[in-house]
C-alpha cells in the first residue's frame, strides 16, 4: 500500500489506479511528515513536491532523504526552473533519490519499476555541489506537470504507419510547440536523419520523458511495448486495407471490441466518408480521424493540421515557408 503527500497536484494525484494506504494533502515540514509515519509501515511515498515547504532549498530535500528510506520515495516536481535545474536534480541523486518525475503518469510505472543508480546517471554531476543551485529563477518556459501532453501512437495493424506519421507530425508541431518524439523498443527513428528523434527502451522511458523538462508535448512511438500508462492519450492506427483487417480478425478475432471507446485513427487510408460509415458500421467502432496516403518527402500536409487541431493543438500555423530539400538525405 502506498501513502500520497499532495498540495498543488492533489486532483491530479486522486486519478492514479494505485492502492493507496493513507492521503495528506497541505504544505508540511519535513519534520512534520517524519513524526506522522513513524513506525508506519507502506510501499511507496509519493509526494507532490509542493506539498514540502521550502521544497525549492534543496536542504529541504535533504532532511526528506535522512528522514525516509530514499528508495522508498517517488518525487512528483512541478515546473519551476529551481526544481528543474541539472544541479537540483543532481542533488537528489547525490540523496539517493532516484525516482522523480515530471509527468503524473510515469508515478505508476516508478512504483513498479524504480529506477536504480545507473538509470539516473546522466543527471548527477560529480563535481557540482550545493552552491551550485541558484538561489533566483524565472518562469518555467514548458506547461507544467499537469501541462505536459503525452499522446502514444499504436500500429494496430501490421506497419500501419506511426514512425513516419510521429516524424511528419512532429514537423508540423515544431511550428508553433516545443516538441519532442521518442521510439520505444526500435531504432527506426535514425532513418529519417534527424538527431532531435530519439530511441529509448521501455526501462529508460520515463527519465528520457522527464530528461525534456521544457517540452510541451511528447509523440510517443509505443511499437511492442506495454507503455500505454505513461500516455495522457493513445491513438490507435488502423491501415484499413483488405489484406491488413483480414490478417488482423484472423489473429484475433475481438480486435475492434478491444478498441471500443480508443482513439481508432485511420492511416494510409483511401476511404472516403461512405466507405468509412460502412467501416465503423461493420467493425462496431468509431474513427476519430482519417489520414490518406501522405507524401513524407512533403514539408507540409494540411491534412495533418487538421488533425492536430482535432486533437487539441489550437496554435497550429497552417504552413511553412521554408522550402526544404526533397528527400533529405545528404544531412
Amino acid at each position: 500500500m502506498n501513502v500520497i503527500i499532495s498540495n498543488r497536484y492533489q486532483n491530479m494525484l486522486a486519478t492514479l489506479d494505485i492502492d493507496v494506504i493513507k492521503s495528506l494533502n497541505g504544505e508540511f515540514e519535513v519534520e512534520d511528515l517524519a513524526q506522522e509515519f513513524t513506525n508506519f509501515y507502506f510501499n511507496k511515498m509519493i509526494i507532490d513536491i509542493t506539498a514540502i515547504k521550502d521544497y525549492q532549498n534543496i536542504r529541504t530535500l535533504q532532511k526528506l532523504a535522512v528522514n525516509f528510506e530514499p528508495s522508498k520515495l517517488i518525487i512528483l516536481l512541478d515546473d519551476s526552473s529551481m526544481v528543474n535545474n541539472g544541479a537540483y536534480l543532481s542533488q537528489l541523486v547525490s540523496m539517493g533519490i532516484y525516482n522523480f518525475t515530471r509527468n503524473i503518469n510515469a508515478i505508476k510505472f516508478l512504483i513498479d519499476n524504480p529506477n536504480s543508480y545507473k538509470d539516473v546517471a546522466q543527471y548527477h554531476n560529480l563535481n557540482g555541489d550545493m552552491d551550485d543551485v541558484p538561489t533566483n529563477f524565472d518562469s518555467f518556459a514548458g506547461t507544467g506537470s499537469g501541462g505536459l501532453r503525452i499522446i502514444g501512437f499504436k500500429n494496430v495493424t501490421t506497419h500501419a504507419g506511426a514512425t513516419t506519421l510521429i516524424y511528419m507530425l512532429k514537423k508540423h508541431l515544431d511550428l508553433a510547440y516545443n516538441a519532442v518524439a521518442l521510439e520505444v523498443n526500435s531504432e527506426d527513428f535514425k532513418f529519417f536523419n534527424d538527431k532531435l528523434l530519439k530511441s529509448t527502451s521501455e526501462a529508460d522511458l520515463s527519465f528520457n520523458i522527464a530528461n525534456n523538462p521544457d517540452a510541451e508535448v511528447i509523440l510517443l512511438d509505443l511499437n511492442d511495448s506495454n507503455a500505454e500508462n505513461m500516455c495522457n492519450e493513445v491513438i490507435y492506427l488502423v491501415e484499413p486495407g483488405l489484406i491488413k483487417l483480414n490478417k488482423l480478425i484472423r489473429n484475433d478475432r475481438e480486435a475492434f471490441e478491444k478498441l471500443k471507446d480508443k482513439k481508432v485513427v485511420l492511416n494510409k487510408s483511401v476511404l472516403n466518408s461512405k466507405d468509412i460509415t460502412d467501416f465503423e458500421h461493420e467493425s462496431n467502432s468509431k474513427v476519430f480521424f482519417n489520414i490518406p496516403y501522405l507524401d513524407d518527402k512533403k514539408e507540409h500536409e494540411p491534412i495533418l493540421d487538421d488533425f492536430l487541431v482535432a486533437l487539441g493543438f489550437s496554435r497550429i500555423n497552417n504552413g511553412s515557408n521554408n522550402k526544404a530539400k526533397l528527400f533529405n538525405i545528404f544531412k
